[in-house]
């Protein structure tokens, strides 16, 4: 169970992070990690991608994701993360994709100016988290904290 000292430290790393990397899984059954850029509202993480590109057709083929997200740092004891294990959707509802958009404009002002006229030429996808494990050096090398999510996602 995830308590508010856990959530109110995931909600700050995803605040101070840019990038992630997502695993999927490729035909063939071996992982594939992509580092994309990504929004969230509150735990569910929202990223792009060409409706062609491998990761797409990864998701449509199974939804079951991987996903790691670090902090800047500039020393071992200052590593702070998270590893996420969920479940990813392309977004098809309308209001959901209006979101989503509005949160990836808001943080990354400047893909206005690369974002395909035509709908076709990006796809959103969703991530909701299943279990997220905190890792935290700050208290200890290695140290990580495994937390079940799934309860707390909003109704998508």
């Amino acid at each position: 169970m995830m308590d508010t000292e856990h959530h109110a430290q995931i909600i700050q790393i995803l605040d101070q992070t840019d990038d992630m990397t997502i695993a999927t899984i490729r035909p063939d059954g071996f992982p594939q990690a992509t580092v994309v850029a990504f929004v969230h509202n509150d735990l569910r993480i929202y990223f792009s991608a060409s409706p062609n590109a491998q990761k797409a057709h990864n998701i449509a083929a199974c939804d079951k994701v991987s996903l790691t997200i670090t902090r800047p740092y500039t020393r071992w004891d200052e590593i702070e993360g998270l590893s996420v294990g969920g479940h990813a959707a392309r977004l098809e509802d309308p209001e959901e994709l209006a979101q989503a958009s509005k949160l990836i404009l808001d943080r990354y002002p400047e893909v206005a100016e690369v974002m395909p006229n035509e709908p076709a030429g990006m796809t959103l996808f969703r991530v909701d988290p299943v279990v997220i494990s905190i890792l935290d050096y700050s208290r200890g090398f290695g140290h990580t904290e495994l937390i079940e999510v799934q309860d707390r996602l909003p109704a998508a």
